[in-house]
């Protein structure tokens, strides 16, 4: 039984007043893994960035983890993003702060108030990374895959229903790479969504996924050869 956590239909992704992308029938179901892939400028960002509310939804049916974003009020979108767990390429991590202090600015900026319960959520998302002993570290001190390891834990601290992964190995080295992809299937397999735009085909094929491809102003989905 089928359980979508996004579902798009006959939808247009825009980028201000430029269609982008038309006749979108994407579906991603709780706990599968979906490769968003295509040419640079073909539209996987706009695509991501309307399923996380950075640009508007206007036409055909856009459902992500409970929300109809045609329907979206801009005061809603941080409850939308509760849902979101968002990792970007180039980590987005606060250097004036240590590991603990990235995790609790976003742990306060969402609601959470008990300084016992923030503590105990940063444990447990960096110790699903790996990274328990890193909670006092300044980024910086941290590698590249280390940082991304952190972006990892900062997208989990809602229990988010989906994960959207924006080219999250595309800084990192071929064995980095294997350890954070590693990281999102782990996910993956426990009940969350992950849809993760990548150029990297040599990863795709040591970990076969479903395929949505922007391809010729649409979004085609094929199961990997």
């Amino acid at each position: 039984m089928s359980d979508p956590i996004i579902e798009l239909k006959n939808a247009s992704i825009f980028q201000r007043e430029n269609l982008v992308l038309a006749d979108v029938n994407l579906t991603l179901n709780k706990g599968e893994f979906i490769y968003l892939i295509g040419r640079t400028g073909s539209g996987k960002s706009s695509l991501l960035k309307t399923l996380y509310g950075e640009l508007p939804a206007r036409d055909g049916y856009f459902h992500v983890a409970g929300y109809d974003l045609t329907k979206l009020k801009r005061k809603e979108i941080p409850y939308l993003r509760r849902k979101i767990g968002i990792v970007f390429q180039d980590f987005q991590l606060l250097f004036d702060r240590n590991v603990e202090r990235n995790l609790e600015f976003v742990l306060k900026a969402t609601g959470w108030r008990e300084p016992e319960e923030i503590s105990k959520r940063i444990h447990e998302v960096l110790l699903m990374v790996g990274l328990a002993d890193k909670r006092k570290v300044m980024p910086h001190r941290l590698s590249g895959g280390e940082q991304q390891g952190v972006a990892i834990a900062r997208a989990l601290l809602n229990h988010p229903d989906v994960i959207l992964a924006d080219e999250p190995t595309g800084n990192l080295d071929p064995d980095t790479t294997l350890e954070v992809m590693k990281l999102l299937r782990r996910i993956s397999e426990n009940g969350q969504a992950v849809l993760m735009a990548t150029h990297n085909y040599t990863l795709m094929q040591k970990y076969p996924s479903r395929i949505a491809n922007c391809k010729n102003g649409t979004v085609i989905c094929s199961e990997m050869e």
